[in-house]
């Protein structure tokens, strides 16, 4: 079997490209002619007739094929059981001297925001009090409110800011809440919808940046549709009589402008900072002193994790040279508010300084700056590891920073919860793909986990193994890759390729329940790669695969893919893959690359077309990962993998599924339906499934999403296994 395969694989790599026509690749690429080439733009009007009219159709064909299946009822059932389960770890979030939790579960899809005390959440048969029945809000309002969260000020938690979105959409209302009345607060803070970035200042004021609406014939919004102007609103004031403290500029580019305030343990002001974007990755840092903002000689590219006292902890993005010293990009630092805020920054005992720097296969994931340590998350060749950093005093004159290890599971991920600064606790979670989550609240002072909450197993994981590879690259780029597969490996199995190369995300070990019910428990392998673009071994993973470099990504999928193949795991016909949102762009761009490498694909909120996704909100926040079509370079080097525009006629493709959401505001429902459209129109067979409410998230609604899995797995089984 194993020979059989490799020949089989050398066959492939060794056969020429096919020549194929692409009819729909513009050979102006211009934003004009990229448009003039374009048949589908009726399919990004998001509830226009004929895009309307298309989804119907392409639903009513999707659902035939997928839950009149035999296996979908089993499967939508089994999942359903998962995500409503009862016995899941309610996500805890620390309340004032108690804890906070959403709840969703088969009653209550909508969900329940709930509280409880830490001995009461401790115990088996936890008594929670309701703070907000969402399902009873959206029928007595008769809206489709879905939870966004809540925003509470520290340190009593009594006031609250609860977003909600009419059906899922990124963009939410905000309403003011009272956690000891349980109501919300009569004549209090109400804002319409928006992408809204806001913070407590204090109880009657807070620090907001939103739409404004348009000032002197300007808008107040960037194209992506986000803020660059931060104001205070007081208690009683309309939006229109908010006072303007910081404004960045209407070609600004990311996600916005945002106002954060940092607090002590006790509550009070250490720092307000406003974060102007200049485009996804670059930012300039403001420092909010005496009523005037002042910027922070910190590099672009820098995390902001955290204040104790005057100092700030933030992690480099890229290398950073300034006051005679050069840091390197990965490490987590501190340094003096005051001294960022000199007009030159100079270098006095030990100011700045590094608290940690990872090594070559090492990078940070989360960090929880407390009132005296930091506790921060360190991938190890994409396991996860905990670590608390200590300051300790020098004769020198200034702190040195010592790291002591908190025990965690081997192999795992690890994940850091809410924390709190008062209660000087964090909560910590480990996993993995055949383990179920585990949580934990670390009392950080003194280095001790103490276990809260475990979840009972939702799939028989005895039947598969984990391990971890190595694939090489096209350019000889070692790509890490973990395949969970059955214990008696028998020749090439049905095997799912997961992958997402994008915005410096890493994806460690995770238990995937429904993932281990619908599929490993039928015989299925998953694999997940952990490409470049990502952010699994820090700032240099990512930025390799940005721009003119995102080749790259696409190269180390197929690499995995060659490599699963070469250890006869699996076979182009059972080999399928599966990417969501900017996976999207890496599944789509995988099929008209390498359509002879897979037979399957589930391409999910995607975005596809990429000489066009500039102008699909809020595509051009992107601008900084992708490149920006509308300048000739750009658009070349977009232009040589745009699934959309890439599309030929004499090409086999495998009978790939598209999947989105109407109330998609975060990734153009109009890449998915383009894409499918066009598949169409040259003859090749696909499935389309387009759900009417939900968003990008897909957490509005468990029930609803259980279906979703459903369908995803059911394509799948019929791909790989049939």
């Amino acid at each position: 079997m194993r020979i059989a395969t490799m020949a089989a694989l050398a066959a492939l790599m060794a056969s020429p490209a096919l020549s194929q026509t692409l009819p729909h690749l513009p050979s102006d690429l211009s934003p004009a002619g990229v448009r003039a080439a374009d048949d589908h733009l009726a399919l990004e009007e998001v509830e226009g007739t004929e895009a309307m009219a298309f989804v119907r159709a392409s639903n009513e064909r999707a659902l035939a094929a997928l839950t009149g299946d035999p296996r979908y009822e089993t499967f939508r059932s089994q999942a359903e059981a998962i995500l409503t389960a009862t016995d899941r770890i309610p996500a805890p979030s620390f309340l004032a001297d108690g804890i906070g939790n959403f709840w969703q579960d088969a009653t209550n899809p909508k969900g329940l925001w709930r509280r409880t005390t830490l001995d009461g959440y401790r115990g088996a048969d936890t008594t929670w009090e309701t703070l907000i029945d969402v399902d009873a809000l959206a029928r007595a309002e008769g809206r489709d409110w879905v939870w966004k969260g809540a925003n509470c000020l520290a340190p009593d938690d009594t006031r609250c800011l609860i977003s909600l979105s009419d059906g899922g959409k990124d963009a939410v209302v905000v309403r003011e809440f009272d956690t000891v009345t349980r109501t919300f607060v009569d004549g209090g803070f109400v804002l319409p919808e928006g992408k809204h970035r806001i913070s407590w200042l204090d109880r009657d004021t807070l620090l907001i940046a939103t739409d404004f609406g348009e000032e002197g014939g300007r808008s107040t919004l960037t194209e992506s549709g986000y803020p660059y102007i931060v104001k205070t609103l007081s208690r009683g004031q309309t939006l229109a009589q908010a006072t303007e403290v910081y404004r960045g500029d209407l070609g600004d580019g990311g996600y916005g402008v945002s106002p954060s305030v940092y607090r002590d343990k006790d509550g009070n002001v250490e720092a307000v900072l406003f974060r102007r974007p200049l485009d996804t990755f670059r930012a300039e840092t403001w420092r909010w002193v005496d009523g005037r903002a002042v910027k922070l000689n910190l590099p672009e590219r820098v995390g902001i994790n955290g204040t104790i006292g005057r100092q700030l902890v933030f992690s480099l993005d890229q290398d950073w040279t300034a006051a005679g010293a050069t840091w390197p990009s990965g490490a987590l630092m501190i340094a003096t508010l005051d001294a960022l805020s000199q007009p030159e920054l100079t270098r006095t005992n030990g100011d700045p300084a590094v608290i940690f720097a990872p090594g070559e296969r090492q990078s940070i994931d989360t960090v929880r700056v407390m009132a005296d340590a930091i506790l921060a998350v360190v991938s190890d060749n994409v396991v996860g590891t905990l670590k608390r950093f200590d300051s300790v005093p020098t004769d020198r004159g200034h702190a040195s920073w010592t790291a002591t290890d908190l025990a965690v599971p081997a192999n795992s991920a690890v994940g850091l919860g809410d924390s709190s600064k008062s209660r000087g606790e964090v909560f910590v979670s480990t996993q993995g793909f055949l383990t179920p989550p585990t949580l934990n609240l670390a009392n950080v002072a003194a280095g001790v986990m103490t276990e809260l909450k475990t979840t009972g197993a939702k799939f028989d994981a005895s039947t598969h193994v984990v391990e971890q590879f190595e694939a090489v690259s096209s350019d000889g780029t070692r790509i890490p890759y973990f395949v969970t597969r059955p214990r008696e490996l028998t020749g090439p199995a049905p095997t799912i390729l997961f992958g997402y190369g994008g915005f410096q995300v890493s994806f460690p070990p995770a238990y995937k329940p429904e993932m281990g019910k619908l599929w490993l428990e039928n015989g299925g392998v998953f694999v997940q790669a952990n490409i470049r673009g990502g952010g699994e071994f820090g700032p240099a993973w990512h930025q390799a695969a940005l721009r003119e470099n995102r080749q790259r990504s696409f190269d180390d999928f197929a690499a995995v893919g060659q490599d699963l193949i070469a250890r006869g795991i699996t076979s182009p016909r059972h080999l399928g893959i599966y990417g969501r949102s900017n996976g999207g762009v890496l599944t789509s761009v995988s099929i008209t690359q390498r359509p002879e490498l897979f037979n399957a694909a589930v391409i999910e909120s995607p975005l596809i077309d990429m000489l066009r996704y500039q102008d699909l909100p809020a595509g051009a926040s992107w601008i900084g990962e992708y490149g920006d079509p509308r300048i000739p370079g750009d658009a070349a080097f977009i232009a040589d993998y745009s699934a959309y525009q890439r599309l030929s006629p004499e090409a086999e493709y495998p009978r790939v599924y598209i999947t989105t959401n109407t109330r998609d505001d975060r990734v153009h429902p109009g890449h998915a339906r383009k894409f499918a459209a066009r598949l169409g129109d040259q003859g090749h067979d696909h499935l389309y499934y387009e759900e009417t409410a939900g968003g990008h998230s897909n957490d509005a609604d468990p029930v609803a999403n259980a279906r979703r899995w459903a369908r995803h797995y059911v394509y799948l089984a019929q791909q790989l296994m049939d």
